[in-house]
Order: C-alpha cells, then structure tokens, then sequence
C-alpha cells in the first residue's frame, strides 16, 4: 500500500479531479470567459515563476558535458518527434487525440522529476539541472516551432498565425524574460518560498485544465473518446516510454558515457513536461481542442513518473549507499 502511494503522483490525482469536476460542471458563457481569462493569467504567471527561478549559474555549471546535453536534446526534440509522427499511423483512436500524441511528443523535458530521479539513481544532478532547464528553455520557442511545422499537416490544426506568434511572445517569452531579470530583485524571495511558489505552479496548472475541459466537455469531448480509446491511448504511452528508455540506455553506452551521466541521459531524455505542455497547449490551440490534446500529455505524465521511480530506486541501489 505505501508502494502504491509511492508510485502515485498526488498532483495527478487532483488533474484527474479537475477533468472530473470539468466533466460535471463545466465552465459556461460568462463562467467560461472568465474561467479563461484567469487561466491565461496563470499562464503568465506560470512562466514568470519559471524564469525566476532558473539562475544564470545553473546553467553554466554543467555546460562542459555538452556531449551529453546534444544527447538529450536530439532525443527530446528529435527521437521523440519521429515516435509522434509514427503514432500518425495507429487507428483505433480520433485525430485530435491522435494528434494529441504527436504534440506530447513535441515537448521539453520535465524539471524537477527529472532532478530528483537523477538524484535517486546517483547520477550527475548538476548536469541534470542544466540539461533539464535548457531543454525547457529552448522548448518555448522550438515547441511552438516543431507543431507549426508538424502538426499542420497532422490534422491537429496548429499553423501558427501571427495571433498565435504574439501570445507566445505575450504569454510564454516575455513572462520568462521578464522573470529571470527580476532575479536579482527577487530571487531570494523565490528561494525562500520555494514550496509556496510550487503550490502557484500547480495551482495554475490546475486552472488551465479545468479551462480546456470545461470547453471540451461542452464541446462533447467524452461522447467522441471511447474507453477502448484510452486504452489504446495508454499502450501507446507505454510503449513510447519503453522505446525512448531502451534508446536513451543504449546511447549512453555507444557515447561511452560515465554512469553519472548516462542516468542524466535516461531521466531527462525520456521525460515529457506536463508543466509546460498545459499551457503551451492553452497558447496554441483553440479551447475545444485542448482537452483531448491534454489527455496524451496527462496518461504519459503519470506512467513516465510510475516507471521511472522504479528504475531510480534500482540505479541508486546498484550504485551502493551514499558518501
């Protein structure tokens, strides 16, 4: 049972709530519009918390390793799109969620779960915060990149107009910019109220799902996806991380990387971040499409958690007890 609760991501659970009350009692007309408003709002919020916390040292302290950092990068950005686009072929599910597949696909990889496995496992966690934080820096600009090139032929419907280009910039870019050059003012603050802050996160998360499935739900999102949709969805997933796990391994023993090393290759190579996908999601797409979209995104989140707890704890125990 404490295995369970282990395993068991309790920020998923409250997703999963939200879904849950979206499904029931959906945000309509004026509720909806501002239900929207204060989820754009935590959008903004979202990344200007990420831009204050990210410092300037954590980025150069692990640059040197730049051959593992290329390494997670092609596979974030360019195993992981190849995967998408052969997802593009599978039936037994609808386009949008198909195409919610490819745009999981498209994203950086997650921060702190990232972190905290390489941790776990003994690897290298300075390099992980670097490889970690620059693929999530250079996710706001390629993510948007990757599905206006790929996802408007993939009938996800995502061509980036000029309309979608300055709420990426309004929303997303400067947000962040505008964060990391207030951290000289309040970096101490965010040190310090770390966990506090982490609650805004979610919170904000929280928000912007309840949004997207209020839209979907009322667009009638759950009369379009089957159970035998999400079944097929979650083998997918499974499969997925299974493919980019065996990939990222055999890499890092082709690269002959240190074993430190090659744990921060898996573990930041194998993640996709939820954190960002949400509201990269609420950017680009219209609201009746971002729940389905988000359903890849929430299904992968919770098995790449599940998965890679059990590989951490079994890297960290072959790796002996701690200094």
């Amino acid at each position: 049972m404490n295995r369970l609760r282990e395993l068991l991501d309790p920020f998923l659970l409250l997703l999963i709530g939200m879904v849950l009350l979206a499904s029931v009692l959906p945000a309509r007309g004026d509720g909806a519009r501002i239900v929207a408003l204060a989820a754009d709002a935590g959008i903004v919020l979202l990344f200007f918390l990420h831009g204050a916390k990210l410092s300037r040292e954590a980025i150069w302290s692990g640059t040197k390793a730049w051959k593992l950092h290329l390494a997670t990068l092609s596979t974030t950005f360019l195993l992981f799109p190849l995967i998408g686009l052969a997802t593009q072929h599978v039936g037994g599910i609808a386009p949008s969620t198909r195409a919610g597949l490819l745009f999981l696909t498209l994203l950086p990889s997650t921060v702190q779960s990232s972190i905290a496995f390489t941790a776990i496992a003994r690897g290298n966690v300075a390099a992980a915060v670097v490889s970690a934080s620059f693929s999530n820096l250079l996710g706001i600009a390629l993510t948007p990149l990757l599905v206006a090139l790929l996802m408007g032929k993939s009938g996800g419907g995502a061509l980036i107009s000029l309309t979608s280009v300055e709420k990426i910039v309004l929303q997303l870019l400067l947000p962040f910019l505008l964060g990391h050059l207030s951290r000289p003012l309040i970096g101490g603050f965010v040190a310090r109220h770390r966990a506090m802050l982490g609650r805004v996160d979610r919170g904000s998360i929280l928000l912007i799902v309840y949004s997207a499935f209020s839209a979907a739900v009322v667009e009638g999102l759950w009369h379009k996806v089957s159970r035998m949709e999400l079944v097929v969805l979650a083998v997918l997933c499974v499969i997925i991380l299974a493919a980019v796990l065996l990939f990222t391994w055999a890499l890092g023993r082709l690269l002959h990387l240190p074993r430190e090393d090659a744990v921060v290759l898996q573990f930041c190579g194998s993640k996709k971040s939820l954190a960002t996908g949400v509201p990269i999601a609420g950017v680009l797409f219209p609201a009746s499409v971002v729940g389905p979209m988000l359903l890849p995104v929430m299904l992968f989140h919770q098995i790449q958690l599940m998965v890679c707890a059990i590989l951490a704890r079994r890297y960290g125990a072959k790796a002996g007890p701690a200094d």
